[in-house]
């Protein structure tokens, strides 16, 4: 299939959010964000539930009015035809018909954007191999496997071969062996130069996928870099001590505390410069007659800087 086509321009960033603020009663969902994505980047959205990455999402592609600020996807407002036309979306839900083909499903989906003759069946031929579902092509889609199901929704969402797509949580519920086949599918998407915004609540996938990652926390982007950025702007040089103990939660909570550090379910968290200090720790533990159960050190990751920006797990 050729290069997708559509109303892009080079001189446009495939999407520019400027000042966006969204309200819905006295909650403020969406807090003054401004944000860019670069042609051909990969941007991971990470966020607790209820901080504002749904919302923004939804204002991208249409779905949601600002109170104020710009989205702009090539150029055109988020709510244009051109926008649409640009712009991919696989949301989280599956969005099938059950009673319909892996083939007809992508034959209606395209139809929906404008698609038909030459360049409907070359478009449904590129989703079945790029889904991996050439095999199942003529399968009800009722009686797929739910990683299937997941790879037929992605490809409905790109059948128009858009130049930017957003990506909700596309491996929600699906088996290790689907999540890898779902990040092969992305990795090409990727390496063919479709931007791509990647909302999910698995830390690892953002890890492997993103070029950077945007931290979302009450509705406001609370960090932006790439993994190593992220980290080292949090942490510097420092590394992580994790140490969980067999003292009551209590005791152990309030020497966490003293000693200026975190406990994460049950873990208690440090940073420290050099792995000498650890030594220093232990004594001082001991002292306060708290039995180690376990200890280890650790260079700080994306999880660390979630932990330490947001406070929460990004599950939470």
């Amino acid at each position: 299939m050729s290069a997708p086509t559509g109303p892009t321009s080079p001189s446009f960033l495939p999407l520019q959010i400027e000042a966006l603020v969204k309200r819905f009663g006295q909650v403020t969902a969406v807090n003054d964000i401004t944000l860019e994505l670069r042609g051909g980047e990969c941007l991971g959205l990470l966020g607790p539930n209820g901080a504002g990455k749904s919302t923004l999402i939804r204002s991208i592609v249409g779905r949601v009015v600002p109170d104020a600020g710009r989205v702009a996807v090539f150029g055109s407002p988020a709510n244009s035809v051109a926008a649409r036309a640009a712009l991919g979306w696989v949301p989280q839900e599956l969005a099938l018909y059950p009673r319909l083909t892996c083939k007809e499903n992508l034959e209606s989906f395209g139809r929906y954007h404008g698609l038909a003759g030459t360049g409907l069946r070359e478009a449904v031929a590129w989703c079945l191999d790029w889904a991996s579902l050439k095999d199942r092509a003529t399968e009800l889609t009722k009686n797929l496997s739910g990683g299937m199901r997941r790879r037929l929704n992605m490809a409905a969402g790109i059948i128009h071969r858009p130049k930017l797509v957003l990506m909700d949580e596309p491996t929600v519920g699906v088996d290790p062996q689907s999540r890898n086949r779902i990040f092969e599918m992305i990795e090409k998407l990727h390496a063919e130069g479709t931007a791509i915004i990647y909302t999910t609540h698995y830390m690892e996938e953002a890890e492997r996928l993103c070029d950077r990652v945007a931290i979302v926390d009450h509705g406001r982007i609370i960090a932006l870099g790439t993994n190593q950025e992220l980290v080292e702007n949090a942490f510097a040089s420092r590394s992580q001590v994790l140490a969980r103990f067999s003292s009551s939660v209590g005791v152990v909570s309030a020497w966490v505390e003293h000693r200026g550090g975190r406990l994460v379910d049950s873990t208690a968290e440090f940073t420290v410069e050099r792995p000498t200090e650890i030594a220093s720790l232990l004594d001082d533990a001991t002292r306060a007659g708290l039995e180690v159960v376990d200890v280890s050190l650790r260079r700080p990751n994306l999880e660390s800087v979630f932990l330490h920006l947001t406070g929460r797990e990004l599950r939470d």
